[in-house]
């Protein structure tokens, strides 16, 4: 028998899924969703490199920017972004206040013509380079979900000074020991999903803030999806605040908590 996750989606579908193989790689498209709050230096960069890259790779992709009323003027440099790309190619799903990250998923799902849905950071920590590197892991394994890792292979971070370091090490370390999820970076938010795991997974989750990622992965582990990493280079941010401040440590060890309780 299949592992759980997606079993349901997967019985139901089977027969419309015995096609040939190689019309299906074909037919795969890429919705890369990308959050954002005060990105305008950071998003006419992001958006070129996601082109270059799809463009290079020959993956079909569309790229969903859900702006949360930055006071910045991000939304207007997206609506420029959209001129010279094409509304095709950049879908503008804005929203008129900050309602985190969670939901920034659920709405942007909803409007996803992708089969698989590629989340990231717009504030050029995640590199777009490493994308034709998921699709590629996710094929070769067909798992339900690629996530990219800082803490093995080649993977790394740059740019944190040693309290950024200490924090995001301590998090994933005692995060490891707590819930064991089987896979290496738990505090990652650049990935690959297949669309409908996706939209179970967020179904699932109740956490916020910055252990939304790692729940993910927790309820990830509890369906029995299967999970593949590809070491990647995690950059500090160029333009702009980082976000993490000590609010948000204090939720995530309460929300680590929670989930150790509850999984």
């Amino acid at each position: 028998m299949p592992h759980r996750c997606l079993y349901d989606v997967r019985h139901a579908n089977m027969a419309s899924r015995r096609g040939n193989a190689k019309t299906q790689l074909q037919s795969d498209k890429y919705s890369v969703l990308l959050p954002t709050y005060n990105e305008r230096e950071n998003l006419p960069l992001i958006v070129w490199l996601l082109v270059k890259y799809f463009g290079e790779s020959g993956y079909n992709y569309e790229i969903i920017v859900i702006d949360d009323g930055s006071p910045d003027g991000t939304l207007q440099i997206a609506e420029q972004l959209q001129k010279i790309y094409g509304s095709d190619k950049i879908i503008l799903r804005p929203r008129a206040q900050k309602l985190g990250l969670g939901t920034a998923y659920i709405h942007g799902i909803k409007h996803a013509t992708g089969n698989f849905v590629i989340i990231m950071d717009a504030d050029l920590s995640h590199h777009p380079k490493f994308i034709p590197q998921f699709i590629e892991k996710q094929k070769e394994g067909g798992y339900d979900l690629v996530s990219g890792t800082r803490y093995r292979g080649d993977g790394g971070v740059y740019g944190w000074d040693l309290r950024r370091k200490l924090i995001s090490r301590g998090a994933n370390f005692v995060t490891q020991v707590l819930l064991r999820p089987g896979a290496s970076d738990l505090t990652g938010s650049f990935r690959l999903y297949k669309k409908e795991v996706l939209e179970k997974l967020v179904e699932r989750c109740v956490s916020k803030g910055y252990v939304f990622q790692m729940e993910m992965i927790v309820r990830a582990r509890q369906l029995d999806c299967t999970i593949g990493e590809v070491p990647i280079s995690f950059v500090d941010r160029v333009y702009g605040e980082s976000k993490l401040g000590g609010n948000e440590i204090v939720s995530f060890l309460k929300g680590l908590l929670t989930l150790f309780a509850t999984t």
